[in-house]
């Protein structure tokens, strides 16, 4: 009979060690292979300054209230209010201790794309890598050329503070598991240049989609209601929904979408207000041709 006994928690140590290796195998961090970010030439630092406003980097890593050249300063800090704690967004600046000033291209860009960080632990989804993964090798590499041209910062941001299981980052790779995906959110015709590039914006730098949709209580995108408004994360308010079928912009043109993001004036001579005053102060910085592209894609969203 003991041996019997001695059998079967063998049976069931053993089956838990393969099952446990199993989910461990399958939810690994996965950084891209080192040929990923080879045969890159020198970072092109004016198209990196584009990536870097598409992408709103100084919206969270600049230092609460900064202006101006301030606003360059990438020293973090920023507390994140959500239904899982509160996150503070790190320095990024060119700072060796800080920041990132001793990554490496493959570091950031596995940081960026595939929410892997330096040191090999998953990264909390907060900082939007499932958007940032449709960046290229170029416009990761560039990106990172040119953060590096900025203002150093000695700032240490305070860390994550996450209630359990939440503060257990290893969970992550499950959550990677069932929601990380650089593929496109919604079809658009492929042969309309113009609509490729509004959605890769959309979709990627300007990750619209990580406030404007909403999410199950896993903290993952409800797809089917792509862009369709949200509560607010930090918890007043509703994020605008922002397809075809909006109250508020679904009469819009295309130039009045494209207007609204050069000038933050809407038609009615309303102007924008909130989290979307930086928003729209960052894509006012692209060319005029990428925020028709934006607009011309928010207009060919499904309806919601």
């Amino acid at each position: 009979m003991a041996r019997r006994a001695r059998k079967f928690v063998s049976t069931v140590l053993f089956l838990g060690i393969v099952v446990a290796g199993g989910a461990w195998f399958a939810t690994k961090p996965e950084p891209w292979p080192a040929a990923h970010w080879e045969g890159l030439r020198a970072p092109d630092l004016s198209h990196g300054e584009q990536v870097f406003w598409a992408g709103g980097c100084t919206s969270c890593h600049a230092a609460p209230g900064a202006q101006g050249d301030a606003k360059l300063v990438l020293t973090g800090g920023l507390p994140l209010k959500s239904p899982f704690g509160t996150f503070h967004v790190p320095n990024i600046s060119p700072d060796d201790t800080a920041g990132i000033g001793r990554w490496t291209l493959a570091q950031f860009g596995d940081a960026m794309t595939r929410g892997v960080g330096p040191d090999g632990q998953h990264l909390y989804p907060s900082f939007p890598y499932g958007s940032y993964a449709r960046l290229t090798p170029k416009d990761v590499n560039d990106l990172f050329g040119y953060i590096k041209t900025l203002p150093k910062s000695p700032n240490v941001a305070p860390p994550h503070d996450l209630p359990f299981p939440y503060n257990i980052r290893a969970s992550l790779g499950g959550w990677k598991l069932l929601f990380y995906s650089d593929k496109p959110r919604v079809p658009v015709d492929q042969a309309n240049a113009k609509l490729v590039r509004g959605q890769y914006l959309v979709e990627g730098p300007g990750h619209c989609g990580e406030c404007h949709t909403p999410r199950n209580a896993l903290g993952g995108f409800q797809t089917d209601l792509w862009l369709a408004g949200a509560p607010n994360p930090e918890g007043e308010g509703q994020i605008p929904n922002i397809t075809p079928g909006s109250k508020t912009i679904g009469d819009w043109t295309e130039a009045d979408i494209a207007n609204y993001l050069e000038t933050g004036f809407t038609p009615d001579f309303d102007s924008a207000g909130g989290s979307m005053v930086e928003v729209q102060q960052n894509i006012a910085k692209l060319p005029a041709a990428d925020r028709e592209a934006i607009a011309a894609y928010l207009k060919a969203v499904p309806a919601r």
